[in-house]
């Protein structure tokens, strides 16, 4: 009768979304070094693209350097290449197999640039939220033509309208922090 609406698989959904937010805001430079900087940059080695991850390790030995260890020396170039094209306004230093990326001190302008493109991923996080609450509402109007109860179906759809405002809370937080973040280096 009800199998149509599953209000965990919603949640699961919109948890979703806030996972790739928290992938998102990790790669957004706020001056402070972290590996995690590093982590959308692909490498074409061996013919195909791979993650930098799997062709080398990443490290932080201080809070303005971030080293990149080669495990293959051939492969030097190509790593320090996909680096300088990854638009993170890094200026890799080689070293044999090892790749230094001094961070620079952020400007105020490229703080305000950073600031906005955190709140541009922040509004796409809640954008998929709010399509996951319509998919949801959806499913409760096809339930309740399928024989659930009028009055289930409301208790269900505050129950999503709830979880949504729960969940876009959660985001405005993480912008509220990951703001803060940026503007305080």
């Amino acid at each position: 009768m009800a199998a149509a609406f599953d209000i965990k698989d919603l949640e699961r959904r919109m948890r979703g979304a806030v996972e790739q937010l928290k992938k998102e805001f990790s790669g957004l430079r706020t001056g402070r070094a972290s590996a995690h900087l590093l982590d959308p940059i692909m490498v074409t080695v061996y013919g195909s693209k791979m993650p930098l991850a799997q062709v080398a390790t990443v490290s932080t030995p201080d809070p303005r350097m971030i080293t990149v260890q080669v495990w293959d020396r051939s492969q030097v170039q190509a790593v320090e290449k996909a680096i300088r094209e990854s638009n993170l306004g890094l200026n890799p230093m080689t070293e044999g197999a090892t790749i230094r990326l001094p961070i620079p001190p952020l400007t105020a302008d490229r703080r305000n640039e950073l600031a906005k493109v955190a709140h541009k991923y922040a509004e796409h996080g809640r954008v998929v939220v709010r399509n996951v609450r319509r998919d949801g509402m959806e499913a409760l109007k096809k339930a309740e033509k399928d024989g659930m109860s009028e009055d289930e179906s409301r208790k269900n759809g505050t129950k999503v309208q709830e979880l949504t405002d729960k969940i876009i809370k959660e985001i405005d937080q993480l912008l509220v922090a990951k703001e803060a973040e940026i503007k305080q280096v």
